[in-house]
């Protein structure tokens, strides 16, 4: 199976965003837990290349810590967490969730 992989670009300082603590996690019917399986942190050039392969279709979500990242480079920032939910139709395709990241705003979209 192919690997879920992200890049974290912290568009205000106009840098990648290392060392940011990045969550992968398998969901199931609404309203029941998230489990996780796969994390690990971005490296000097934002990316995270491996969190794992999605085992089977189904929702999955990273959860990126913005807030212990804004903290470790001196910087207030409003959202302490980021979460994006994404649906895997094919679990053996690649699948790539960059994350634009800014004190006070993110933007995400599906990566190649």
């Amino acid at each position: 199976m192919t690997p879920i992989t992200t890049h974290v670009l912290d568009t205000a300082r106009g840098l990648p965003a290392a060392d940011v603590e990045v969550t992968l996690e398998q969901g199931t019917v609404a309203g029941e837990p998230w489990t996780p399986i796969g994390s690990g942190r971005t490296d000097a050039d934002g990316r995270l290349a491996d969190l794992g392969s999605p085992p089977a279709p189904g929702r999955y979500r990273l959860r990126f810590d913005s807030g212990a990242y804004y903290a470790a480079v001196g910087t207030e920032g409003f959202f302490p967490e980021v979460t994006i939910q994404f649906t895997v139709e094919r679990p053996d395709d690649h699948h790539h969730v960059p994350l634009l990241l800014s004190p006070f705003g993110y933007s995400t979209y599906r990566g190649s």
